[in-house]
């Protein structure tokens, strides 16, 4: 017994702690009912459990905690919190799919409403010893029962939610754990010892104010929409069950012997204890790698094969198959679809770029990593494609990576330690994509299985991937056969135009004698004619791309002459640059150029400058155009700026940047462009020195030389 004092402060304590719990509840109901944002229905579970609750923790102040009508009034409040856990499950009629959840909801309510009619039976049997303690034994039993079904219910919420949808889920599902696990620990001791410890009765309006606090924190955090996928297979619900079973057994077990001692200190000791195994228990049991690991021993020891095949797949179609604007593009839904295999957190795509290499083509959950613009080089490419090997990088870390090349695994990659393995997409044996996968939670070495399953699904993805890309090659067709449809009525029209003209012209001059008639006609069909031809001339290039005359280029007056255009207009700096001289066609490589510092003038502020250099790089020279712009995402980049008939701006025909590349390319040189959003812009424009052209030329005529002489 504790002293009269001690035993005053303590009650006056729990107390208190009922009534800031129920002032907790009461405001956090107030605020979510006042700031519904569409929740609908699941607002009035949520308030409806907090009410309850907040009513059942004032009773225990006003009239006892041990109290039948507090009873009632505690059994409400468990079914209010199962209708909300329900809810979690079954939020935008997703109760279709709970098939397995549903039969357990409905035995606890059973459970609970035995615990009514218990509790009506105390009350109608009130003083007769006997049958209160056989009442009393049977609703601890109950109690119990409806705990351990509650607990396991909480754990499949989380542990069963889609990855999105746990950041949601964990603050309710934290709530409820902490109320359920904590009234475990107190009805086993009540049903051990015969009797209810009062010391934990008077802590549970703490409990609750914890609990409060949780669902607080979580629905002040977000209002999110919850996504629930049960995949968990019945193995893994047996062992959970079997789990939250067997921390009974021991906790049991340590409750008697604590009792057997028959120390003084005992009470303290069974308080200290359920203390000691809820904190641990709310520790170990949201812990990834706890779940990773137990997944992972159930799958190695119980099972022939790691993986339920028949809900990969069907995991595998549903990512894949999701549709409507709200859907995130094919690409990243193909890097979720392998990632969920292994249970990484995010991945990359990179797909072959028309220069040769892979280059980063969507991103999922993996904002920050830096990729280079050429991810991986043309023999890296190659490597994947010839060997169809699925890459452990934790393998080649470790130095076992005899006979993987080292353009199969770049070094921006390895340096990065979340970087854990590379998949290979192959169709009809071309390499469609490799998709990069982060370390999981619980990291392991890939076998056969792995291995096996990863292939297939590379397979499959590579199929829809190509499926895409040929549809959109399909669809850039129709749109050009559309615009030469277009440009050819044109012509048609110009040329007409053009041959009326040179006719007018022809009969002026046989109007000699007029002196005003040959010095106005003359002069104005003169230069309508040449205006015209030149047109016909330039719209003629868009078929032959850029087949213009090949001559000595100095790109030092090419820059000059660009820059001098836009000086009016934006501030374009002109930096340091080496005299360089390169064999093309002046006239296209201003007009690519020209392209490329409008776009970058327009995506840049009135006060940011474009910046222009010009530099050597081996055997080429590299001309850049750089902007400190809104800069462009790599989907952007990879789908729509060098797809012709794509324009950002209102009007505009979208070939600015197509005809710039296919001009560079005439050329024999190469277009590049890096970019960030938020940050800026840099396109890059390669060109191959004459220096290294005539070196070339002198090479494959002695080349022929030789072979003549043979």
């Amino acid at each position: 017994m504790m002293p009269p004092m001690i035993d005053g402060l303590w009650t006056f304590a729990a107390q208190v702690l009922h009534v800031i719990a129920a002032c907790g509840a009461i405001m956090l109901a107030l605020w979510n009912a006042s700031h519904r944002d569409g929740a609908g229905n699941m607002t009035l579970k949520v308030n409806a459990a907090l009410a309850l609750a907040a009513l059942w923790a004032l009773a225990s102040v006003g009239i006892g905690p041990r109290s039948e009508i507090v009873q009632l009034l505690l059994s409400a409040t468990y079914l209010a919190w199962l209708w909300l856990l329900f809810g979690l499950f079954a939020d935008d009629l997703r109760d279709q799919k709970l098939g397995p959840i549903k039969p357990v909801v409905y035995a606890l309510v059973g459970v609970e409403l035995a615990q009514l009619g218990l509790t009506s039976a105390r009350i109608h049997f009130a003083g007769q010893e006997g049958i209160q303690d056989a009442l009393l034994t049977f609703a601890v039993m109950f109690r119990l029962l409806f705990c351990i079904g509650a607990l396991v219910l909480v754990h499949n919420l989380y542990v069963g939610a889609a990855q999105q949808a746990r950041q949601a889920l964990r603050w309710p599902a934290a709530a409820l754990a902490v109320l359920w696990l904590y009234d475990l620990n107190l009805f086993t001791i009540t049903y051990l010892g015969h009797s209810f410890p009062m010391p934990l009765v008077d802590l549970r309006g703490g409990v609750l104010a914890v609990a409060v606090a949780l669902l607080g924190y979580g629905v002040l955090r977000a209002r999110s929409d919850l996504r629930f996928q049960p995949s968990r297979s019945f193995a893994f619900r047996s062992f959970s069950l079997g789990v939250i079973g067997a921390y009974l057994v021991v906790m049991v077990l340590i409750a008697q012997a604590i009792a057997v001692a028959g120390s003084d200190f005992s009470r303290l000791l069974q308080i200290s204890f359920v203390l000691l195994a809820s904190a641990l228990a709310l520790v170990l049991v949201p812990s990834k790698k706890m779940r990773g690991w137990l997944r992972v021993t159930i799958a190695k020891n119980l099972f022939q094969h790691r993986y339920d095949y028949r809900a990969e797949w069907l995991r595998f179609t549903d990512t894949i198959g999701r549709a409507g604007s709200e859907a995130v593009p094919l690409p990243e839904r193909a890097v979720q679809a392998v990632a969920d295999i292994t249970d990484s957190p995010s991945g990359l795509l990179l797909t072959p770029r028309e220069e040769g290499g892979l280059a980063i083509a969507a991103r999922w959950n993996w904002p920050h990593i830096e990729v280079p613009a050429p991810a991986m080089d043309q023999a890296g490419a190659r490597f994947f494609e010839e060997s169809q090997f699925i890459l452990d990088l934790d393998d080649i870390r470790a130095g076992r990576g005899n006979g993987i090349p080292a353009a199969g695994c770049p070094a921006w990659l390895l340096a990065d330690e979340n970087a854990w393995a590379l998949v290979p997409l192959l169709h009809y044996e071309r390499l469609v994509g490799v998709v990069v996968l982060s370390r999981p939670p619980l990291a392991r070495m890939l076998d056969w299985e792995d291995f096996d399953l990863l292939r297939v699904i590379g397979r499959q993805l590579a199929s829809y991937l190509a499926e895409q890309t040929t549809q959109d090659a399909l669809g850039e067709a129709q749109r050009f056969d559309e615009f030469n449809r277009r440009i050819a009525f044109v012509m048609h029209d110009i040329k007409n135009l053009a041959s009326q003209l040179s006719l007018l012209s022809r009969n002026a001059e046989i109007h000699a004698d007029k002196p005003e008639f040959r010095a106005d006609m003359l002069l104005t069909l003169r230069k309508s004619t040449d205006k015209l031809q030149g047109l016909l001339n330039r719209l003629g290039r868009y078929g032959a791309q850029g087949n213009g005359q090949q001559q000595l280029v100095d790109l030092d007056a090419v820059l000059a002459r660009v820059a001098k255009q836009y000086e009016a207009q934006h501030t374009i700096v002109l930096l340091d640059r080496e005299p360089c001289t390169v064999r093309g066609d002046g006239e296209a490589l201003e007009q690519a150029l020209v392209h490329l510092v409008q776009n970058a003038i327009e995506a840049s502020a009135d006060t940011a400058p474009v910046f222009i250099d010009m530099r050597l790089d081996g055997a080429n020279a590299v001309i850049e155009v750089v902007d400190s712009g809104s800069g462009m995402s790599p989907e952007f980049i990879r789908t729509r700026l060098f797809r012709p008939f794509h324009s950002s701006k209102q009007g505009g025909f979208g070939i600015g940047a197509f005809e710039a590349r296919e001009l560079v390319r005439a050329m024999g040189g190469r277009l590049d462009v890096e970019s960030r959003e938020g940050i800026g812009t840099r396109f890059l424009i390669r060109l191959p020195l004459m220096a290294t052209i005539e070196l070339m030329n002198r090479r494959n005529d002695q080349s022929s030389n030789e072979a003549d002489v043979a």
